[in-house]
């Protein structure tokens, strides 16, 4: 099934994210089919020094976070050329979780080298329309990256995706950019609950301004 936007603007930009192993590129997947939108993957694979940095962090912290700004900006870029088929973009991250990791792993003045690169860049990016932030405790983070497999992720430190998820709850908690609907996914399971899915749907398409929290319909059953 696919459900077609209806009134409002004539494009939409919507935004999934949330710290590693959330499932954000699953959700943004089933949301792009239930809504016919244009889909942007962000391309963490592509990063060279990614691997490296969860060995040696110290080391490649700032080649990892300069290339990640570059390429997520470069990829911003892309996905303003318009699509004529379709009326949706959905992405799964935003561009200003360059700078959540950048706080969190470089050191000062690193940062302050970064930040000049950042604040020219940023202006040059398109808001969304709605960011979906997807929350989970961090041992759901730790198993759901267990079961994936990614070979670079196995260098992973578990005290490093817990700082990173306190990290993103910090982010958003202070968040007021844009609208905001937040998702605890440590119980949920879009991929085999239909009717949470098209619950989140009708509730994605019917979003105005602030921050609300997404309360499957299963639960009130």
């Amino acid at each position: 099934m696919t459900m077609k936007l209806t009134g409002g603007r004539d494009t939409k930009y919507f935004v999934t994210d949330g710290p590693i192993g959330v499932g954000k590129t699953s959700l943004t997947t089933l949301l792009a089919e239930e809504l016919g939108a244009r889909l942007i993957h962000e391309r963490a694979e592509d990063n060279p020094f990614l691997a490296d940095f969860y060995r040696d962090p110290d080391r490649y912290r700032f080649q990892t976070q300069t290339f990640f700004l570059l390429n997520r900006f470069s990829q911003q870029q892309e996905m303003m050329q318009p699509d004529l088929f379709t009326r949706i973009t959905i992405s799964d991250y935003l561009f200003a979780k360059d700078r959540i990791f950048a706080h969190l792993t470089l050191n000062d003045h690193e940062l302050a080298l970064y930040e000049q690169f950042y604040t020219l860049l940023e202006p040059r990016i398109v808001k969304p329309d709605l960011v979906i932030f997807l929350q989970a405790d961090t041992d759901t983070l730790l198993k759901r990256i267990r079961q994936r497999g990614r070979t670079y992720e196995k260098e992973m430190n578990p005290d490093y995706i817990a700082e990173v998820n306190e990290a993103y709850n910090h982010f958003f908690f202070h968040y007021t950019e844009t609208p905001l609907l937040v998702i605890n996914t440590s119980d949920i399971d879009f991929v085999h609950r239909r009717e949470d899915l098209d619950d989140l749907v009708k509730q994605i398409l019917t979003m105005k301004q602030g921050t609300q929290y997404y309360v499957p319909v299963s639960r009130g059953k």
